[in-house]
C-alpha cells in the first residue's frame, strides 16, 4: 500500500474539500507514491512522535493538527516545527494532517465526543455552506436512464438518507456541427434537432471530480453541454460542532462530575450554574468561542468546548452553561477514532496509536 491509497481511505471519512479555508491539511511532508511500512496516528506531530515512528517502523504519520500551519521560509532547525520536518525528511517519513476536514465530518471529532458522552439524536451544530453542487446536462432521450445510473455510481444524487435523487424534463435540443466535428447524431453543416432529456442532479462537493469525470466519459455526445452551480441550500450532514441530548437529565454539579470522568479532565472552567438540569448538550472540539451564540440558539443547556477567553464567559448571559474543558481534552479521543477507522478499512496492516504525550498544558 502506498501513501496515496491511505489518503484516499482517509478522505472517505473526511474529504479535504470540507476543511476551512485558513487551514493547512493534506500531505504536508513526503511522497504520495511512497510504500507504507506502517501508520502512526497522533493528535500532534512533535519530535517525540517522529522518534516513535522511527522506533516502530511507521513511515506515515497521520496527525490531526498540522505541524506546518503557516509558511516555512527556511529549514535550519531553529524551532520545533522545522526540527520535526527535517527529522521526518531525513527518515523518509510522510506526515498527513486532517484537522478541520475531520472537524467538519459528521463522523469526526465532535461525533466522537457525542459518542463518549452517550448523546442521542445528534445533529450538526453549524452546517457548512457551499457544500452542495447541482449538475444539469442534456442527453438524448434514449440514453438518459443509463447516464443517470452512471452519475449515481459516481456519488451524485445522494441527499441525507435518500439516494438516486434527480429531476428530468424532456424537450428538443438543437445544434449544427462544423467540418471539424464528429457528431454522434446529425450531419455536418446541417442544424440537427434531437429529442433530449435534461437531467438535474445534486451532489456533495467532495465527489465533484468523480461526477464530472463520469459525465464526460459516458455522455454520448462529442461535446458535452452541462451547467454546474453551487447551491445555497444548507447541508445538514457536514459542518462543525454537534448537539444532542442525554438519555436522562441530571443536575449541573452531577453533570460536571460526569463530564470530568467521561472526558478524562482534571478541571473545568465554566460560567455560572443556572440552577436547571442538563439535558441538551452542544459540543465543539478545540477553540469554539465563535459557536456560543449558535449553542444558545439550539437551546443547549451546556456548551462544551475549549479556549474561552475571560470576557467570552459573559456571553452565557444566564441562558447556557459554558464548559471549557481544554483544547487537548476535547480532541484527545480523535486519534482513537482514526485508529479504529483505519483498522476496519485496512485490517492486517500496521496501524498504531501513538503513545507519545503531546499535550503542552500541564496542571499543578
Amino acid at each position: 500500500m502506498i501513501v496515496k491509497q491511505v489518503i484516499e481511505i482517509l478522505e472517505e471519512l473526511a474529504p479535504l474539500t470540507y476543511a476551512e479555508d485558513f487551514d493547512n491539511v493534506g500531505l504536508l511532508v513526503g511522497d504520495h507514491q511512497n510504500e507504507v511500512s506502517g501508520i502512526l496516528v497522533t493528535l500532534d506531530t512533535l519530535e517525540n512522535v517522529v522518534d516513535e515512528a522511527i522506533a516502530t517502523n511507521c513511515n506515515l504519520i497521520v496527525s490531526f493538527h498540522p505541524i506546518i500551519f503557516s509558511g516555512l521560509k527556511k529549514l535550519t532547525g531553529d524551532n520545533y516545527v522545522q526540527r520535526v520536518v527535517i527529522k521526518a525528511i531525513q527518515n523518509n517519513i510522510s506526515i498527513y494532517s486532517m484537522h478541520t476536514a475531520l472537524d467538519n465530518s459528521n463522523q469526526g471529532v465532535n461525533a466522537k465526543i457525542c459518542e463518549i458522552l452517550g448523546l442521542e439524536n445528534t445533529k450538526i451544530l453549524i452546517p457548512q455552506k457551499g457544500t452542495i453542487k447541482k449538475l444539469s446536462t442534456y442527453v438524448p432521450k434514449n440514453d438518459a436512464a443509463q447516464l443517470k445510473e452512471i452519475l449515481y455510481q459516481a456519488g451524485a444524487g445522494n441527499i441525507g438518507n435518500y439516494s438516486n435523487c434527480s429531476f428530468t424534463v424532456e424537450g428538443t435540443g438543437s445544434y449544427k456541427a462544423n467540418e471539424k466535428a464528429t457528431p454522434v447524431k446529425g450531419e455536418i453543416g446541417k442544424t440537427h434537432f434531437e429529442e433530449e432529456t435534461k437531467i438535474s442532479i445534486t451532489f456533495e462537493k467532495a465527489v465533484e471530480k468523480h461526477v464530472i469525470k463520469a459525465l464526460l466519459a459516458h455522455h454520448p455526445y462529442e461535446e458535452v453541454a452541462y451547467e454546474l452551480i453551487t447551491l445555497e441550500n444548507t447541508n445538514q450532514n457536514i459542518g462543525i460542532g454537534m448537539h444532542g441530548s442525554l438519555a436522562k437529565a441530571m443536575p449541573e454539579s452531577q453533570f460536571m462530575d460526569f463530564l470530568k470522568e467521561k472526558m478524562d479532565v482534571k478541571c473545568i472552567r465554566h460560567s455560572n450554574f443556572l440552577g436547571k438540569p442538563i439535558k441538551t448538550i452542544a459540543v465543539l472540539g478545540g477553540s469554539g468561542s465563535f459557536a456560543i451564540s449558535t449553542a444558545k440558539a439550539v437551546n443547549a443547556d451546556v456548551f462544551i468546548t475549549a479556549d474561552l477567553k475571560y470576557h467570552q464567559f459573559y456571553e452565557a448571559e444566564g441562558k447556557i452553561l459554558l464548559a471549557d474543558i481544554g483544547h487537548y481534552e476535547t480532541e484527545q479521543f480523535t486519534k482513537n477514532l482514526l485508529v479504529d477507522y483505519l483498522t476496519k478499512k485496512i485490517p492486517n496492516f500496521a496501524v498504531r496509536l501513538s503513545e507519545s504525550k503531546t499535550n503542552p498544558i500541564k496542571y499543578f
